[in-house]
C-alpha cells in the first residue's frame, strides 16, 4: 500500500503522479473506517484529500508553515505526518486530538478548535518570518463557513495592506457545519458560476508573465478558470473583493484535481504579496452518504460503514423505546412553547441551529429566527439592539463559542441591562472535542457582571420553568446546561422557581451538597449509595442551588447553623465558578463552615468521553459518596 510508505511530508515528492491517486482513495478508506468506529469529522476531512496532499506536495512543511482554520479538517494532515500508526486512537482517550495540536506533532504549526482565526495566526509567522529575514511559505486554510466571522475579515484586512508573501487557500464547499448564510456566501457563489477574465491581456502580460506557470495551470488560466482582478458582471466589471482587499486572487481551482490544485500553489507561491487561492471542493467526497448528508457526516458518532446509519441502529424499522430527549432537544421545545404566547421572542444561533436544537424553533417561527454565521459577537450585538428596540431575544450558543462575544456580553448587554436572554448549551465536559470546546469558564466569565443572573436546571424537564423565569426578569440572563442528557432516575416534577432561591431535595445531617446543574444527578446517585450503605446520620443535605448569582444566600445561612461541611459539586473551573460563590458568601458573613469544592483545577481537559472526564475530577456518586463519608471524620475548621 501506498500509504504505508508515508511517515512524513517530504515522503510524498517522490511518489508518481499514479502513486497519488492510489495514496488518496488508500486515505479515504482510512478515514471512513476510523470515523465509523470513532466518530469523528468525517465529511470535511473527505473533502480536503486532494487538497492537502496537493499542499504537502508542494510545501518543505519542515520549514513552511501551514495553519488550517478550526482545524477539525487535519485529519489527512496527521496522517500524512507520521501518525497513522496512531490513527485509529483518534478522539479517545489518550489518543490523537481531533484538532491540531502544538503539543501532538511539530508539522501542527498552530493549534485550533474555533473559526476564523488561521488568517490572522498565519499572518504573525509571516510577519515573524519577515522580521528574522528568512523566507519559508506561509500559506493559511480558510473554509468559507469561516469567512461569516468577523475576525478572518480583521486579518484579510491586516495582510491585505503588508508587503509580505503569505498564501491564503479558501476551502469552498458551500457549507460550515449547516449550509452557509449572508451575503459573503452568496458573493461566493456568483464567482462559482460566473465567467471571469484574469486581467487584460495587457495587463497579464505585464504583471504575470514571469509566473513559471505550469502546463495546467496555464490551460486553466486560458480558459478563465482562474480568476483574478475582475469578474464579467451583468451590467459592468466589478471589483473581486478580495483583490480590493489587497489580495491576488487566484481561481475558483477544482479541488479534487490534483494536478490543477499543484500548479495552482506553485503559481500562487511565485507571487510576491498576499494571495488569496479559491479552491472548490465538495464536503464528504468519496463516501455517498456523506456526500448526500454533509450535514449529517461533519461530526459524526459511531456509523454503520455499509450506509452511514448510526451504530447498532436496526437495519429494519422495528418498534423501539424513544430515547431519552436531551438538554438541546428540552431547550428547543421549551423556547418554541413560550413563543407561542410571546410575539416578542426571536432567536438567534450563531451557525450551529441543529447543534442547539433552535432549528425547532425556526421550523415554527421561520421570520423570527436568524443564523448570523459563524459570528459570536455579532450575534450578541445584534441581540442587543433588538432587545433595546423592544424584542426579547434568545442567543442559543455554545459556552465555548460565547467565549467569543465577551465584550458585546459586557458593553451591549451587562452595562446597558437590556434583556437579552443566553442559552449556553455544552457547559462542561463536552467529550471527544478537547480542551478547544470544553464548557468551563462560563460561570466565571459571567458572575462578574453586573446586572446578570446566572442559572442552570438540575434536569431537562427544569430547563423550561427557568426559560420562563427569565422572560420574567426584563434583565440579562444566562442558563448553562450541557451536552446530552441526565439519567433519568431522578425525575421528580420541578418546584417553581424563584429568582435567587435553591431548592432543597433531600435533608441530611452533617454534611450538606450544594450542587449545581446536572450535577445534582450525582449528588442524588450517592445520596442514593450512602442511603443503602450506611447510617441515617451519614446521610448528606441535597441541594439543588439552580442560581450561581444571584446565589441563596440565605439558604446558605441556614445550612451553615445545621450542619459541619459544605460540598460543592460543578462541571466547571474551580476558580471563580459556583464554589467560589458560595465560599466567597460564607467568607463575607463570617459563617465558620468548610467549604470543599468539587470541580476542574486550574488543568486543560483533554478529548475522553464525558463519564470519563466526570471520573478523573470525582464528579461521580462513588466519588461524591466517598468525600462525604470523609468529610464526617474530618476536623472541623474552630
Amino acid at each position: 500500500m501506498v500509504i504505508e510508505r508515508i511517515s512524513a511530508p517530504a515522503d510524498l515528492k517522490s511518489l508518481s503522479r499514479a502513486d497519488l491517486d492510489t495514496l488518496a482513495r488508500e486515505i479515504r478508506e482510512l478515514l471512513i473506517r476510523t470515523c465509523a468506529s470513532n466518530g469523528g469529522h468525517l465529511a470535511p476531512n473527505l473533502g480536503v484529500v486532494e487538497l492537502t496532499l496537493a499542499l504537502h506536495r508542494v510545501l518543505e512543511l519542515s520549514r513552511d508553515k501551514l495553519v488550517w482554520d478550526v482545524s477539525h479538517q487535519a485529519y489527512v494532515h496527521k496522517i500524512l505526518t507520521g501518525r497513522r500508526d496512531r490513527f485509529s486512537t483518534i478522539r479517545r482517550g489518550g489518543g490523537l486530538s481531533g484538532f491540531a495540536m502544538r503539543s501532538e506533532s511539530p508539522y501542527d504549526h498552530f493549534g485550533a478548535g474555533h473559526a476564523s482565526t488561521s488568517v490572522s495566526a498565519a499572518l504573525g509567522m509571516a510577519l515573524a518570518r519577515d522580521l528574522a529575514h528568512r523566507d519559508e511559505t506561509v500559506v493559511a486554510v480558510l473554509g468559507d463557513g469561516a469567512l461569516t466571522g468577523g475576525l478572518a475579515y480583521e486579518a484579510l484586512n491586516n495582510a491585505g495592506q503588508l508587503p509580505t508573501n503569505f498564501i491564503v487557500v479558501l476551502n469552498d464547499n458551500e457549507m460550515s457545519i449547516a449550509p452557509n448564510v449572508g451575503s459573503i456566501a452568496s458573493y461566493l457563489s456568483v464567482l462559482r458560476s460566473k465567467p471571469v477574465v484574469n486581467f487584460a491581456r495587457e495587463k497579464a502580460k505585464g504583471v504575470l508573465g514571469h509566473i513559471p506557470f505550469g502546463g495546467t495551470a496555464k490551460k486553466a488560466l486560458e480558459s478563465a478558470e482562474f480568476a483574478a482582478m475582475r469578474f464579467v458582471a451583468p451590467a459592468e466589471k466589478a471589483a473581486v473583493i478580495f483583490e480590493e482587499l489587497g489580495f491576488r486572487y487566484l481561481g475558483p481551482v477544482d479541488g479534487h484535481n490534483l494536478d490543477a490544485l499543484i500548479d495552482a500553489l506553485e503559481t500562487a507561491k511565485c507571487v510576491a504579496g498576499p494571495v488569496l487561492l479559491h479552491v472548490r471542493t465538495v464536503k464528504g467526497r468519496g463516501y455517498e452518504p456523506a456526500e448526500l448528508d454533509a450535514r449529517k457526516f461533519h461530526g459524526i458518532g459511531a456509523f454503520n460503514l455499509d450506509d452511514g446509519t448510526a451504530a447498532g441502529a436496526p437495519r429494519i424499522e422495528t418498534p423501539k423505546p424513544a430515547p431519552r430527549p436531551t438538554f438541546s432537544d428540552a431547550f428547543g421545545t421549551a423556547l418554541t412553547a413560550i413563543a407561542e404566547r410571546d410575539a416578542r421572542i426571536i432567536g438567534i444561533t450563531a451557525a450551529m441551529p441543529d447543534g442547539t436544537k433552535l432549528s425547532t424553533f425556526a421550523k415554527r417561527f421561520p421570520h423570527r429566527y436568524f443564523d448570523v454565521g459563524i459570528a459570536e459577537a455579532h450575534a450578541v450585538c445584534f441581540a442587543a439592539g433588538a432587545a433595546s428596540a423592544g424584542l426579547r431575544p434568545v442567543c442559543a450558543i455554545y459556552s465555548t463559542f460565547l467565549q467569543r462575544a465577551y465584550d458585546q456580553i459586557v458593553h451591549d448587554v451587562s452595562v446597558q441591562n437590556l434583556p437579552v436572554v443566553f442559552c449556553m448549551d455544552r457547559a462542561g465536559f463536552v467529550g471527544d472535542d478537547g480542551p478547544t470546546h470544553m464548557g468551563l469558564y462560563d460561570i466565571a466569565f459571567l458572575r462578574t457582571l453586573p446586572n446578570m443572573t446566572l442559572m442552570a436546571p438540575r434536569s431537562e424537564a427544569e430547563l423550561l420553568p427557568m426559560l420562563e423565569h427569565a422572560f420574567t426578569l426584563g434583565t440579562p440572563v444566562a442558563i448553562r446546561y450541557p451536552r446530552g442528557s441526565t439519567s433519568g432516575r431522578h425525575a421528580e416534577p420541578p418546584a417553581p422557581v424563584e429568582q435567587g432561591r435553591s431548592e432543597v431535595l433531600r435533608h441530611g445531617s452533617g454534611v450538606a451538597i450544594l450542587a449545581y446543574g446536572n450535577t445534582v444527578d450525582v449528588a442524588l446517585d450517592a445520596y442514593g449509595l450512602l442511603a443503602a450503605s450506611a447510617a441515617r446520620e451519614m446521610l448528606p443535605t441535597v441541594v439543588n442551588a439552580r442560581f450561581a448569582k444571584p446565589i441563596d444566600g440565605q439558604l446558605i445561612e441556614e445550612l451553615a447553623r445545621e450542619h459541619r461541611r459544605f460540598l460543592t459539586l460543578e462541571e466547571h473551573a474551580l476558580a471563580g465558578g459556583f464554589g467560589s460563590a458560595v465560599v466567597e458568601w460564607v467568607a463575607d458573613h463570617g459563617l465558620g463552615i468548610t467549604v470543599e469544592r468539587v470541580g476542574v483545577p486550574n488543568v486543560l481537559v483533554a478529548h475522553d468521553s464525558q463519564e470519563a472526564q466526570r471520573e478523573r475530577f470525582g464528579l461521580s456518586a462513588d466519588g461524591v459518596a466517598g468525600r462525604v463519608a470523609a468529610a464526617l471524620v474530618a476536623p472541623v475548621c474552630p
